[in-house]
């Protein structure tokens, strides 16, 4: 039988796929000696079991019986002990880190008589058990109960009457317990159960459901989380920080997470338990503050903090509890960070010897490289201040200001860019957040609910802005100086800086930018690190990164970001605007001497436009593919032109007849499968002839270039012969070399890819439409149709068009590969579908063996980073 319960003494941080992330570093804790509450951990497989059984696992419950036992031997107390209770948390802890977004209750084994041992405990102190004893049937309530947590919010609010918490006194609590438990017979038509042992087993069962909450799959989903790891459950003996003013609660950040900057970072909470710091319902102390108020407990925790990241060699989260001046570490963590502090901290430890660059560069990856690209406030912007809050998470947004995450969903459906505004964030407030441009708090520090999550989202944020008044139910805010701010009205916040403008502030270019775009300060710190890591990416990596571009302007720019070549330029976009005219001619005309004629016109401004590109790319690889898409698409609407026609009757003209019957006699029910790519060059004689020598003149003008001509949508290896023959011998008329070879994005290509290596010299896998081919559907139509629900559903952990479909086309790029490899061993192999730019794509493509990817100029440097990334972190797979 397997082992479901490990007590804190038997694991370790390596562990965290069985004991999840809070489980196994508790138990690192424990080894390493540091004051932790003692406690087990049940596993992740029982958790798995329970959701997929529906019930807990055989032996469980004895198995928690025992380490139970053992823990209250060690503690002296039982659970529930009336005269001397012995209470415990059951918290959640996944593998990966998901803040809020499951379930944790606190104080079981209170009920009517252990409330009174609980103040024995604490010298007579009744309004720190009583107050203990309302959390527990109130959380216990919501998260075991199902039962709506306003219920219980508004009775609080109801009691307080304008008081704080930190006001009430014990009769208060002892009468708000009584409220709680009508509450909860009301709504359940039971009682509160009094009983420890049946509650800590509810709480377990409650935790494993809870890791199928909508907003633990929604943030799953968001931050690419298996969905089948399960959560362990941690057990551990209650510390308490709510028994008096020498008590207290805190989150610790042995560096800064928005920054990276070293110091002392953190919150502090007297009298109160660990929930208070992360909703934010009472404004935090600085972490400074807790050297005043107990000088001693802040030495040692700057000791166990300089313990854990010297241990974890990284920026360490930590949420600590004193109890009546005794320190007691509850979690810690790798920290989430801000994308600008995790390129400084990468660098920062290399610096400081505690890690290598290599591990420097997988420390950071190239979706927080994109975040840096994201623009800013424009400095010398003249916009009205009107508050400040903490800079919790950096970036520059602007929206309308909403004040509940289901109006923030819904407008952000309809394309409009919203701020998501509350006095504190909860977990059910994630599908707003992520729908929002940023998010702006009046309560709440750095290491609130908002700010983690914010920052683990890369979303701008604001935090604990206090000079605001916001009311949720007038769906308003009220600023210093009587600015109100009601929902619809547009803000502007900075997370860099904190401050909250009215209206709409200008943006300009990140630093980042400025600095790939040559014209940076390298002065900058964040600057300098970004250097730092993609100099040494760019040293490691095998892959080489081009450019999806079709005209100079993003030629140039891709070399400023650091493109090796183009990797794909799409010759259809240069048949648009004033040389559509051109086209209509070659189509609709009815002679050979007319099609020529036609084409002959649309030469020279082909051999123009590559002229431009080979010069910009100075003697890189130019992969140029030739006509793709349909021709009806350079026509005019059939319906349009249709009630042209038709209502000038008989003065209708010539031109629009034909072109009418052209756009007619093209018609074809699924234009994607008709007549477009290679077919195109076989069926309308001269075109692709035109297009190569458009490609050999401009080559042979320019010089020292290397022209790649690329094939589209072939799908047997005839197709490919024919129209290589006719390039072959246009370049050998003009006397230029050139590659000539095919794009892959056919699954019948794929599977047949030996036969057609025998007349390519390179393979570019266009992974956008070979995924459709592969899937059997059209991008356009069933992305808005059935994506949301498939992703609900788990059929897809991630849309197959924004990270490439490893087991279905990664399966096809692989075979292709191989067998391409086997009949042309020197074969060049790239991408240059959407997923060239897409970080887990490029780490395929590595391991595939492919040469290079290519992607949006934008993506380039993204791409560089992650192909680094790839080599290194396969290098290390190797070596293990």
């Amino acid at each position: 039988m397997p082992k479901y319960v490990y007590d804190f003494t038997e694991g370790n941080k390596d562990l965290k796929d069985l004991l999840g992330g809070k489980g196994a570093n508790l138990a690192e804790m424990t080894n390493l000696g540091l004051p932790v509450p003692p406690g087990f951990t049940i596993t992740t497989e029982a958790c798995r079991h329970f959701l997929t059984e529906g019930r807990l696992p055989d032996g469980l419950e004895e198995e928690v019986s025992r380490h139970l036992s053992a823990l209250e031997a060690k503690m002296g107390r039982r659970l529930g002990q009336a005269d001397d209770p012995l209470l415990v948390s059951v918290r959640s802890g996944a593998r990966f880190s998901m803040p809020g977004m499951m379930e944790t209750v606190l104080n079981i084994g209170l009920n009517d008589e252990s409330v009174h041992g609980l103040a024995k405990q604490s010298s007579g102190n009744e309004r720190f058990a009583w107050d203990s004893y309302r959390r527990l049937i109130q959380m216990f309530g919501k998260t075991v109960q199902g039962i709506d947590g306003e219920l219980f919010d508004d009775a609080l609010e109801a009691l307080k009457a304008g008081r704080d918490d930190l006001d009430l006194e014990a009769a208060d609590f002892q009468r708000l317990v009584e409220t709680y438990k009508g509450i909860v017979r009301d709504q359940t038509g039971e009682d509160f159960p009094a009983d420890p042992h049946r509650q800590m087993r509810m709480a377990v069962e409650a935790v494993f459901r809870s890791w199928n909450a909508p907003r633990a799959i929604l943030y799953r989903r968001q931050e690419r989380i298996p969905a089948d790891l399960g959560t362990a459950v941690n057990v551990c003996s209650m510390v308490f920080g709510n028994c008096g003013m020498d008590s207290g609660t805190g989150v610790a950040f042995t560096r800064d997470p928005g920054t990276g900057h070293q110091g002392v970072y953190g919150d502090y909470l007297q009298n109160a338990q660990g929930e208070d710091v992360v909703a934010g319902i009472r404004n935090t102390l600085s972490l400074q503050e807790l050297e005043r108020i107990d000088k001693p407990v802040y030495d040692e925790l700057m000791q166990i903090m300089a313990t854990l990241e010297n241990h974890y060699r990284d920026l360490c989260d930590i949420e600590f509890t004193v109890e009546r001046g005794k320190l007691w570490m509850l979690q810690t963590r790798v920290g989430k960070r801000t994308a600008g502090a995790a390129f400084r901290i990468a660098v920062q430890l290399a610096e400081q010897g505690m890690i290598s660059m290599d591990e420097a560069v997988t420390r950071v990856t190239g979706d927080q490289l994109a975040q840096l690209m994201f623009p800013r406030f424009a400095g010398d912007a003249d916009a009205k201040k009107i508050a400040k809050g903490m800079n919790a998470s950096p970036g520059a947004a602007v929206g309308k200001a909403v004040f509940s995450s289901e109006r923030a969903v819904e407008l952000a459906d309809r394309g409009e860019n919203v701020i998501l505004v509350r006095r504190e964030t909860n977990p059910d407030d994630l599908a707003g957040m992520i729908a929002a441009q940023g998010v702006l708090t009046s309560r709440g520090g750095k290491t609130s609910h908002a700010a983690v999550v914010a920052r683990g989202m890369g979303k701008t944020c604001v935090c604990g802005a206090e000079e605001l008044e916001v009311s949720i139910q007038g769906r308003s805010f009220t600023a210093p100086g009587g600015v109100v701010v009601n929902e619809g009205d547009v803000i502007s916040i900075d997370g860099s800086t904190g401050a909250v403008y009215l209206g709409e502030v200008p943006v300009v270019d990140s630093q980042v930018v400025e600095y790939f775009e040559g014209s940076g300060d390298h002065e900058d710190e964040l600057v300098r690190a970004v250097d730092r890591v993609m100099r040494h990416a760019d040293g490691m990596r095998r892959l080489e990164v081009r450019a999806n571009a079709d005209n100079a302007e993003d030629a140039a720019r891709a070399r400023r970001f650091g493109a090796q070549g183009i990797g794909l330029c799409r010759t259809e976009h240069m048949f648009l605007g004033d040389r559509r005219q051109l086209v209509e001619e070659l189509i609709l005309a009815e002679t050979d001497a007319e099609r020529e004629r036609a084409l002959e016109a649309l030469r020279p401004l082909q051999q123009g436009d590559f002229v431009e590109l080979f010069r910009e790319m100075k003697g890189l690889p130019v992969t140029i593919r030739l006509l793709d898409p349909p021709l009806h698409e350079f026509l005019p609407d059939c319906t349009d032109l249709s009630v042209k026609v038709a209502l000038a009757g008989d003065r209708a003209e010539e031109k629009d007849l034909k072109l009418l019957a052209a756009v007619k006699r093209l018609h074809e029910q699924n234009p994607m499968l008709g007549l477009r790519g290679v077919r195109l060059g076989l069926v309308i004689p001269g075109l692709f002839a035109m297009q190569v020598r458009a490609i050999a003149e401009a080559a042979k003008a320019v010089g020292g270039t290397r022209a790649e001509i690329m094939i589209p949508l072939v799908a047997a290896v005839q197709e490919l012969e024919n129209v290589r023959d006719e390039a072959r011998a246009i370049l050998a008329e003009t006397g230029v070399e050139a590659l000539v070879g095919t794009m892959i994005e056919v699954p019948r290509a794929a599977l047949t890819a030996g036969q057609i290596a025998e007349a390519a010299e390179f393979f570019s896998f266009g992974t956008n439409d070979l995924t459709q081919m592969t899937w059997g559907f059209s991008r356009d139509d069933v992305e808005a149709a059935f994506f949301s629900r498939y992703l609900e559903l788990g059929v897809f952990g991630v849309s197959p068009f924004e990270s490439l479909d490893r087991d279905g086309v990664g399966r096809l790029v692989r075979l292709a590969a191989e067998e391409g490899r086997r009949t042309r061993p020197g074969i060049k192999l790239g991408i240059c579908g959407e997923h060239g730019g897409d970080p887990d794509s490029i780490h395929f493509c590595h391991e595939t063996g492919l040469d290079y990817v290519s992607c949006s100029p934008f993506r380039i440097p993204v791409a560089r980073l992650e192909a680094g990334r790839a080599a290194l972190v396969c290098a290390d797979s190797d070596t293990r």
